[in-house]
């Protein structure tokens, strides 16, 4: 055999090896590393959109805590307030109460010191009666008498 008519062969079925490859081998593994390279782009870009919401993700819960701390040191504030309101509600009752019961301790005060008084006079107009029975040793009708003696007793 001639080395010429080898090489021709060996170009010939190379050639339709290459042509092979070609159509029916290339074009898969083409294909898969597009898609590959597809799939490769589109991780890369979903993980920087995935970055990007964590971060505004992370902003946004930075300023939800910072609202949550404002209305949290508003609240405390307004109970706060509301607990010196009730404090100051009670102290008032607390005072109305104890001036309503010293109004009724001096009203009962005065009552006594009146009743008191109503049996003292009594009790002087009973002793004027003795008294001035004895010294005019007669009995005094008191009925008769009864005008003279309230007149005195008025004047105790």
């Amino acid at each position: 055999m001639n080395i010429n008519l080898t090489i021709i062969g060996q170009a010939i079925a190379f050639f339709i090896f290459v042509v092979f490859c070609m159509k029916y081998v290339w074009p898969p593994i083409t294909g898969a590393l597009a898609e590959r390279k597809k799939k490769i782009a589109e991780g890369l870009e979903a993980a920087d959109r995935a970055t990007r919401d964590l971060h505004l993700a992370q902003e946004k819960a930075t300023a939800n805590l910072h609202d949550s701390k404002v209305q949290a040191a508003a609240i405390i504030e307004q109970a706060n307030k509301r607990a010196n309101q009730i404090i100051d509600e009670a102290k008032e009752q607390a005072r109305a109460e104890a001036d309503r019961v010293k109004a009724a301790a001096q009203a009962e005060i005065e009552q006594d010191a009146n009743r008191a008084k109503e049996a003292l006079r009594a009790q002087v107009a009973a002793l004027v009666m003795a008294g001035a029975e004895k010294v005019l040793e007669a009995s005094i009708d008191e009925k008769a008498h009864a005008q003279l003696l309230e007149k005195l007793s008025a004047e105790l």
